[in-house]
């Protein structure tokens, strides 16, 4: 316990250490006071006080007590606010007595040091969020995107996409890491690391051209049908309809879904080409006729080709799991292709010509993907030894040094 003449003796000392001491003991105080009003007034009196302290010492004291509880009387943190950079910094920082008017009100006139310090606080409503992005430049934008708590809007996410994540890597991955951001600005995104990875030397000195292409295509389909994917499962259908208004739906991409598993995707590009209900679709994909799925494909507007085709690609895919089957999306794209050549002679329609090119990369692809570790898998599997041919000294091929 401390006296009152002792406390007073302290507030009007020489020594800024023990007027802080001071300081520090009254804000203590009024935080725990249970006696009597006339008492709070006078702690309430003594506070106010100690902000006319020449010192910042003992400035910093008085914030230092009432930094972190919610009961600190907010026209001592609103004057502390305005007080000497390190202090106003540790109460924006810290204080969770301060609302958001308090908060956008600073915003307005603070430097980037004060700025950061806001960002740094516990919590962030998405009103301090927003003010914080307007006012602040690149460094504020990590520190807040770095923050999975920190609320974003839909729309603020997509204009940090359009505006920063296409052209700076470091901010297109920590756009691409948040859980929120809507799926038209992830897709603008995985476009862009594609775009990034064309024009890497290290990149495009590996691999050659045109399988450095087909790689970066097959990624971005999966992409493109993964985001849709999960978009339809959570029930969210605007992405969908916007890639069939852009005409981002072509036959590749509804291809593409079925054979990566994006059934769920599929069926909403479907439901919005043919313009009928959603789970209508679903059940045709499930248990519909051949009929009853050419007509379905016919009112999205494809060709008696392509209709026909993705017929048989459904009823393949619907004995397979090719959500999770790498062998299996090998057997089903194998099938259709054979089916291809023989249903046409080996001539190809020029309508089925994009399609028909498309199940060869994926057989190409499909076939390595299945194909790794196969190998290794049976060695450990068997104790028997392979029979390989052996070749006569005379056979071997000269071959010349590189």
């Amino acid at each position: 316990m401390v006296a009152y003449q002792d406390f007073v003796a302290l507030s009007q000392s020489r020594d800024s250490e023990e007027r802080g001491q001071a300081a520090h003991l009254a804000a203590m105080a009024y935080l725990n006071h249970y006696g009597p009003a006339d008492e709070h007034a006078a702690l309430y009196a003594a506070l106010i006080g100690f902000l006319d302290d020449p010192s910042v010492r003992v400035r910093g004291a008085l914030a230092y007590g009432l930094l972190h509880a919610t009961e600190a009387p907010r026209p001592i943190l609103l004057a502390l606010l305005h007080d000497s950079p390190v202090i106003a910094r540790a109460v924006v920082q810290y204080s969770p007595a301060l609302i958001d008017a308090d908060l956008i009100a600073l915003i307005g006139g603070a430097d980037e040091a004060m700025l950061m310090a806001t960002a740094t606080r516990e919590r962030l409503s998405r009103r301090v969020t927003e003010a914080l992005i307007a006012k602040g430049g690149r460094p504020l934008l990590v520190k807040l995107l770095e923050r999975p708590d920190a609320p974003f809007s839909a729309a603020m996410l997509r204009q940090a996409a359009d505006r920063d994540g296409v052209g700076d890597a470091e901010l297109r991955g920590l756009l691409l890491a948040r859980d929120d951001l809507p799926a038209d600005a992830r897709l603008v995104l995985v476009q862009a690391v594609a775009a990034a990875l064309r024009k890497t030397r290290m990149v495009s000195g590996a691999v050659a051209p045109h399988r450095l292409e087909r790689l970066l295509r097959d990624a971005t389909d999966t992409a493109l049908t993964a985001i849709g994917e999960q978009e339809a499962a959570a029930g969210r259908a605007p992405y969908a309809i916007e890639l069939v208004e852009s005409e981002f739906v072509s036959t590749r991409v509804m291809l593409h879904a079925i054979v990566q598993g994006h059934v769920l995707f599929f069926a909403d590009c479907v439901a919005q080409l043919a313009e009928i209900p959603r789970e209508k679709v679903f059940t045709l994909l499930e248990h519909g006729s051949r009929a009853a799925l050419n007509a379905l494909f016919a009112r999205c507007g494809l060709g008696e080709a392509v209709r026909n085709m993705l017929v048989r690609l459904i009823f393949h895919a619907r004995a397979a799991d090719l959500a999770d089957d790498l062998a299996a999306r090998h057997f089903v794209v194998t099938a259709l292709t054979e089916e291809l050549i023989v249903e046409h002679d080996g001539v190809i329609p020029e309508e089925l010509e994009e399609a028909f090119a498309y199940l060869s990369e994926q057989n190409v692809i499909l076939a390595r993907r299945a194909a790794r570790g196969v190998m290794s898998a049976f060695a450990g599997m068997t104790q028997t030894e392979m029979a390989l041919p052996q070749l006569d000294a005379e056979e071997r091929l000269a071959l010349p040094a590189a």
